[in-house]
């Protein structure tokens, strides 16, 4: 595993590159390097760190049962994990996103590391990171789901679960 530097004005430098995505999903993958100004920054998000977040400051996941960019969340999924889109051009923000196309709506989503990124429908807004650790399990498929940072530390929140098939998210 490379170590992954952050600098200053939210970008951040890695050493090494992807390599090519696997699994259920066509997976063409493109690596950027940094570059300011892009859909795809750092910033500090209260409780978990220097978390990678949208163009509009929202917090962005990944799963750990999408290792190697194999699409599981799929179908009801999608009603509360919202795939971050974006395309080669996105990519080059940060160094160790890259865009590899949905084989269930033929989208380009980004990736950090080979993971597809998503959104939470809980974050309200810029700065929250409500899915951090969640659990949920939709279509016999249970899911941990983590905000994508910049350090290998896990943060500090007490994860949410659910096993129900529709995440369990209190309505």
């Amino acid at each position: 595993m490379k170590t992954t530097v952050l600098l200053l004005g939210a970008t951040v430098a890695a050493v090494g590159t992807l390599a090519a995505c696997g699994g259920g999903s066509s997976a063409q993958t493109t690596t950027g390097g940094a570059a300011a100004g892009a859909a795809v920054s750092v910033q500090n998000v209260s409780g978990v760190g220097q978390t990678l977040v949208d163009s509009s400051g929202k917090t962005l996941y990944f799963a750990d049962q999408e290792a190697g960019g194999m699409v599981k969340c799929t179908g009801n999924c999608l009603s509360f994990w919202m795939p971050a889109t974006g395309t080669a051009t996105d990519a080059k923000s940060v160094t160790g996103l890259g865009v590899m196309k949905r084989s269930d709506t033929g989208a380009d989503q980004l990736t950090f590391q080979g993971k597809p990124l998503y959104t939470f429908k809980l974050d309200t807004g810029a700065g929250k990171a409500q899915g951090n650790n969640v659990t949920d399990s939709f279509s016999g498929t249970s899911f941990t789901w983590h905000a994508a940072t910049t350090t290998a530390a896990a943060a500090p929140t007490q994860p949410l679960s659910s096993s129900s098939g529709g995440g369990g998210y209190g309505y």
